[in-house]
């Protein structure tokens, strides 16, 4: 079992910056598949960025240039630094942790983009 928890959600102005952190458990951290999803009211969750155990990192479109992806094995965390923030960005954002035969899902984060 991985216990994920999520945190660096808020409110903040179009334009502004924010910083996601997720820690996750477990002593094989550099194993881990991580990634971070969304999920807007009345839409799907859907894939934000994601960064391999090998640190092959990709982004959703609607990112890309303006969100990073970083991970720190030796802090069993997970960043992800969003720049130039939109309103269409507000979301509750989930960590995910895969594993070769399991994932994990955090609580989530509210991210509000506003006035």
């Amino acid at each position: 079992q991985v216990q994920v928890v999520e945190s660096g959600g808020g409110l903040v102005q179009p334009g502004g910056s924010l910083r996601l952190s997720c820690a996750a458990s477990g002593s094989s951290f550099s194993t881990y598949h991580l990634g971070w999803y969304r999920q807007a009211p009345g839409k799907q969750r859907e894939l934000v960025a994601r960064i391999s155990r090998g640190g092959i990192i990709n982004y959703a479109t609607s990112v890309k240039g303006r969100f990073t992806i970083s991970r720190d094995n030796a802090k069993n965390t997970v960043y992800l630094q969003m720049n130039s923030l939109k309103p269409e960005d507000t979301a509750v954002y989930y960590c995910n942790v895969q594993k070769i035969i399991a994932e994990y899902w955090g609580q989530g984060t509210q991210v509000t983009v506003s006035l």
